[in-house]
């Protein structure tokens, strides 16, 4: 793809190893290889990518891989400046491990720490337009669907919507730590 499109590959920082050795360096899926690229730009917190007349955000939001990024950016929607938020991804993967246990140690030592901090750059994100990497996130079939009945761009501005998705995927990853610590 990026020798058809000419396009440079932006990679959050912690984030490159596994990116530049094909998988290989993987904490959760070593096994699942892809052709390794050379990265052409590092990416650190709160670095601008500029794309045409849009200003998009990295902000890392490690714990899905260490260098998980989520996006933000604004634009303009029925005559209204708007922010736009673009997760890459929150879930806590099958078999991703949380916790040390004897002969099973944590899939990275600040995983924890990394989903804690995630949650809350996501809960002080401003956000009127949400969507991420997986359409589930923000219900992306059902507001198509909507759209197509003649909704409107309305559908798509809903600050409410993504607080809630937020809190509910925070309650979801406390309690597979708490799962995993026994308790």
């Amino acid at each position: 793809m990026i020798k058809m499109t000419g396009a440079k590959y932006m990679v959050m920082d912690a984030d490159v190893p596994v990116v530049e050795s094909g998988g290989a360096k993987d904490f959760a899926y070593p096994k699942d290889r892809y052709p390794a690229v050379k990265v052409d730009r590092v990416l650190h917190d709160a670095d601008e990518v500029k794309l045409g007349g849009a200003v998009l955000v990295a902000h890392k939001t490690a714990g899905h891989t260490p260098g998980c990024a989520t996006w933000t950016m604004r634009t303009m929607s029925e005559e209204k400046m708007r922010d736009v938020v673009i997760v890459g991804s929150w879930n806590v993967n099958p078999g991703y491990q949380l916790v040390d246990k004897p002969g099973k140690p944590a899939s990275y030592p600040t995983i924890v720490a990394d989903y804690r901090h995630a949650f809350q750059i996501w809960k002080g994100l401003p956000c009127d337009i949400f969507v991420g990497a997986h359409g589930q996130y923000f219900g992306m079939l059902e507001k198509l669907d909507k759209v197509k009945a003649g909704a409107g761009p309305f559908v798509w501005i809903n600050p409410e919507e993504y607080q809630a998705a937020v809190a509910e995927r925070e309650r979801s990853f406390e309690a597979e730590l708490k799962k995993q610590q026994g308790m």
